[in-house]
């Protein structure tokens, strides 16, 4: 659905030539939901803006929906939809029914058709009795999905969500990660999402790229990123020698660290998960009764700061 060879962008300023996107060779297959990580200044929104024909590369070429991005940017736009962190800014007064026809039209739609797309669409985002409603009277939830609605309305295959929860309470966050979610789902749209909320790459991401200084610095699932940085950690408690339960655990276990702090015992393994049981069986057969014991995975904000020496969250701030 993407695909990219040394695709880049360097801006001149005063001081010289800034390499916001260094070549770049990215695929994304079809189907799929792929966040976009990064802090500010990393080169998201450069990337997303050249994918999506806003801004001209300075180098590299790219498939985008089946379309060269170079030579066929008015087929690309046909192809794609975008939405912006901040939405469209429609006429005042503006209702939501006539501004998705509107807009359905702006694509090249016949105005049957473009209605048609509407009625579809306002159900499948939980718009359906707003058609009259004036977009200043949504609230931020409804005018999020309006916003998706504007970017799904000519029926792309496609589609760019740059921050799409910005700005919204935690149940309008999760009601749209369902939709989302059911874009690809139920309606085999391909989703490239930014954002800045480490649970929401987590929740809906099937694989995650990290963007730091114009280079993606990272790529693959949420749970093999975390994996990779720092493992899962198995905090334990016992009724006997906490010495002889770490003893016992480096016997029984692949442990990458153990740690004894105040009575309890820390170990880092691959996966906690699969460590547990034999771990457990071990204990038992050394006659150490377990009193408590817990798996805490890593997030992907231990990934970031271990990727780019920030943490994301505080990045966000």
């Amino acid at each position: 659905m993407i695909h990219t060879r040394g695709l880049a962008r360097t801006f001149t300023t005063r001081s010289g030539p800034v390499e916001a996107v260094r070549p770049l060779d990215l695929d994304i297959d079809e189907g799929s939901i792929v966040g976009l990580l990064g802090p500010n200044g990393a080169g998201k929104t450069t990337t997303l803006r050249m994918l999506t024909t806003l801004l001209d590369p300075t180098a590299g070429s790219a498939q985008v929906a089946g379309a060269d991005l170079r030579r066929e940017p008015r087929e690309v736009r046909r192809r794609i939809g975008y939405v912006a962190q901040i939405g469209a800014s429609p006429a005042p007064g503006a209702r939501v029914g006539e501004e998705l026809i509107t807009q359905g039209r702006l694509h090249g739609l016949s105005k049957p058709t473009s209605a048609a797309r509407v009625a579809d669409l306002l159900p499948r985002l939980d718009l359906d009795g707003l058609e009259a409603r004036a977009l200043s009277e949504l609230s931020g939830g409804q005018r999020r999905r309006f916003d998706i609605a504007v970017g799904l309305v000519h029926d792309p295959k496609l589609l760019f969500l740059d921050e799409p929860t910005t700005g919204l309470d935690p149940q309008s966050r999760a009601n749209l990660w369902t939709h989302i979610r059911a874009l690809r789902e139920v309606h085999g749209v391909t989703v490239l999402i930014t954002t800045h909320y480490l649970e929401e790459a987590d929740a809906l991401a099937d694989r995650i790229l990290v963007m730091d200084a114009g280079s993606i610095v990272a790529d693959g699932t949420p749970d093999a990123l975390k994996a990779q940085v720092s493992g899962d950690v198995i905090t334990l408690s016992v009724d006997g020698d906490i010495n002889q339960a770490e003893s016992v655990a480096r016997d029984a276990l692949e442990i990458r660290s153990a740690m004894v702090d105040h009575g309890t015992l820390h170990l880092t393994v691959e996966r906690g998960d699969v460590a547990v049981a034999p771990l457990l069986r071990a204990l038992d057969a050394a006659g150490l009764h377990l009193r408590s014991v817990s798996v805490q995975r890593p997030t992907l904000d231990d990934v970031f700061l271990t990727l780019t020496g920030k943490s994301l969250r505080d990045d966000a701030a």
